[in-house]
């Protein structure tokens, strides 16, 4: 009897949902302790570490249901899919933050900004303003960016995972 080869989607599909929902739990971890908007980069270190880590567990569980085999190209459409979908849910979760849990999250993210321009001390009061505002009228634009940005990490670890991982 022959076995059916797994479906790259339907992995894609299931640890995308493990990683939303770990990046979400993450998220709201930071709401709770008032981290939110700290542009710390630990918060940023931590969350590629968590998409290495499951994206990695995905490749290793594709190879065992795929005969012990895992090409380049599987392992970059899984990594591109899985943080696709978990982009796709922590773009909701972020809308859902700006605007249900944290009304003032894109003005506490604009502060954020504005005291960090004016602590380098490169632009004028002006531009400093005018950056503020901006932030506050476009933060919708960060989205499309977000997403952009988690498929490129995808493509990354998945490469570099199915460099590692792949057995013809």
């Amino acid at each position: 009897m022959e076995q059916t080869q797994p479906k790259i989607g339907k992995f894609s599909l299931n640890y995308g949902l493990i990683l939303g929902a770990v990046s979400v739990v993450f998220g709201l971890m930071l709401f709770s302790m008032d981290a939110h908007t700290s542009q710390d980069t630990s918060n940023t270190v931590i969350g590629i570490v968590l998409a290495v880590a499951i994206v990695i567990w995905a490749l290793i569980n594709f190879r065992k249901a795929n005969e012990g085999k895992l090409s380049l190209g599987q392992a970059i459409k899984m990594g591109i899919g899985i943080c696709l979908v978990s982009g796709v849910i922590y773009i909701v979760y972020l809308i859902l933050l700006a605007n249900v849990l944290d009304t003032d999250f894109i003005t506490k993210i604009a502060e954020n900004t504005k005291r960090a321009a004016e602590e380098a001390g490169v632009m004028t009061a002006e531009q400093i303003q005018q950056q503020y505002q901006g932030t506050i009228d476009y933060f919708w634009i960060s989205y499309p960016f977000i997403l952009i940005a988690s498929v490129i990490q995808g493509l990354i670890i998945g490469l570099i995972g199915g460099l590692i991982f792949k057995k013809s």
